[in-house]
């Protein structure tokens, strides 16, 4: 995908799952369970989809997936598949890893974030050493003080790594990265969500995030038990999907198992997806079974 001076590819960092109850809140179930059927365990499938963004001389990752060393009880509670093989993911999609020259983390929750390392030696080495690390200040805040409702989603230890090696960059409030990249950011989910705007040539794409995790998440009361604040989720999303529909913007999801973009058309009162692009099936890393 092109939009003006930026070349966009996604690809994905690994598959897992998550409570159906969860990712869609009040929804009864028997309203979401018809399009998106859980197994056994009440699990839906889900994709940590990022990507990888190059123009004004930058090589940009934006999110990271979970990443290796995982628990046993996480493997069985979440399911993880293929999440240790970023770097070859990279490498397939034709960029050398050691030429990223930003990660652009949305926000730090494990599944978006907890791969910016992998161990190594007892410990963690960052998988993009040379890279700036960009994230919000009030979400690097939340991650390192999280509530009892959040503190699962943080793997503190991986992230002490950043400060320790100088590469992280906090921000406060949008931001911009180059021309035609803009990062907007979202308070509802968790503090300090900054999803990116690429644009250019009168086109736009908008890396949806947790923001609207998946296309069943257009509508606006379709939200997650994981959002801290439901109500400013709400609100977030209805002023965005009207800019969208608006400019005419291409919605890019990152935990969409079956979709990855649609833009979206007016259907009375409510929006849904239109011109949808399927996720690509087959394996995250070449070679893989």
């Amino acid at each position: 995908m092109k939009f003006g001076e930026w070349d966009v590819v996604s690809c994905l960092a690994g598959r897992f799952g998550l409570d159906g109850g969860a990712m869609f809140g009040v929804v009864p179930r028997t309203m979401w369970a018809r399009t998106l059927p859980p197994d056994e365990f009440n699990r839906v499938p889900m994709v940590m989809r990022i990507l990888i963004v190059r123009g004004h001389g930058r090589t940009i990752v934006v999110d990271v997936g979970a990443g290796a060393g995982h628990s046993d009880k996480s493997k069985q509670i979440y399911a993880f598949e293929e999440t240790d093989h970023l770097l070859d993911v990279i490498r397939a999609a034709g960029v050398d890893p050691t030429a990223v020259t930003d990660v652009m983390l949305t926000h730090l929750h494990f599944d978006h974030g907890a791969g910016i390392v992998e161990p190594h030696d007892g410990g963690w080495r960052l998988l993009f050493p040379k890279a700036t690390h960009h994230v919000q200040r009030s979400q690097w805040e939340q991650a390192f003080h999280p509530n009892p409702r959040d503190r699962a989603s943080y793997y503190e230890e991986r992230f002490r790594a950043l400060e320790q090696q100088g590469v992280l960059v906090l921000h406060d409030g949008p931001w911009s990265l180059a021309p035609g990249f803009d990062l907007l950011v979202f308070n509802g989910h968790t503090p300090g969500q900054q999803l990116p705007h690429i644009h250019g040539g009168g086109q736009g794409l908008f890396f949806c995030g947790d923001l609207i995790p998946t296309h069943h998440h257009i509508p606006t009361p379709y939200i997650m038990s994981y959002d801290l604040y439901p109500v400013t989720v709400m609100e977030e999303k209805a002023a965005l999907l009207e800019r969208a529909h608006a400019e005419g913007w291409v919605l890019l999801f990152e935990h969409d198992a079956h979709v990855e973009s649609c833009r979206i058309q007016r259907d009375g009162k409510r929006f849904t997806a239109a011109d949808v692009v399927a996720s690509q099936p087959g394996p995250v890393a070449p070679g893989r079974p």
